[in-house]
């Protein structure tokens, strides 16, 4: 649980460009990328972290807007990364408006009253499980694996 702004920023900004990286990563050929048929496909967990960090922000009480559950997933990787950069972006920018006082207040989240500051961590570690089910699918696909969290196989070949 976050109890400072400054915490959260800070763990944001890492943990959002690394999925930026991510994200960029994919390509249209790869979009339907799946572990087997009928699985999370790159795309779908791309767009859905998109989604996923509007509701999350949402119920945060930030003035962001991402995708609904029911808006398609996009045929271009490109237009998907646009989109969660910006969002990125717009959830830092509407986390530096709040005081440490507002981290430990509650909001309505997805199973009920929560404090602000459980809720943004629970949206980083949400991203942080998908992200790793994209490092195996990239792998599947051939793509090169971005450095998240340090130094990938394909840096070191």
């Amino acid at each position: 649980m976050y109890r400072t702004v400054e915490d959260f920023i800070e763990e944001w900004t890492i943990a959002s460009v690394g999925t930026a990286n991510m994200i960029k990563a994919i390509t249209d050929e790869k979009l339907d990328q799946s572990i087997v048929a009928g699985h999370s496909t790159l795309g779908w967990l791309a767009w859905h972290l998109v989604g996923a960090a509007g509701a999350f922000g949402q119920f945060a009480g930030f003035n962001v807007q991402g995708p609904g559950h029911t808006d398609p997933q996009p045929t271009s990787a490109q237009e998907i990364s646009n989109a969660y950069e910006a969002l990125a972006q717009a959830i830092k920018e509407e986390a530096s408006k709040l005081t440490d006082e507002d981290m430990l207040g509650d909001v309505t989240s997805f199973t009920g009253q929560t404090k602000r500051g459980k809720l943004l961590r629970g949206m980083i570690d949400h991203q942080t499980h998908h992200r790793g089910q994209m490092t195996v699918l990239l792998r599947q696909a051939g793509l090169p694996v971005p450095p998240v969290m340090g130094p990938t196989k394909e840096m070191t070949m």
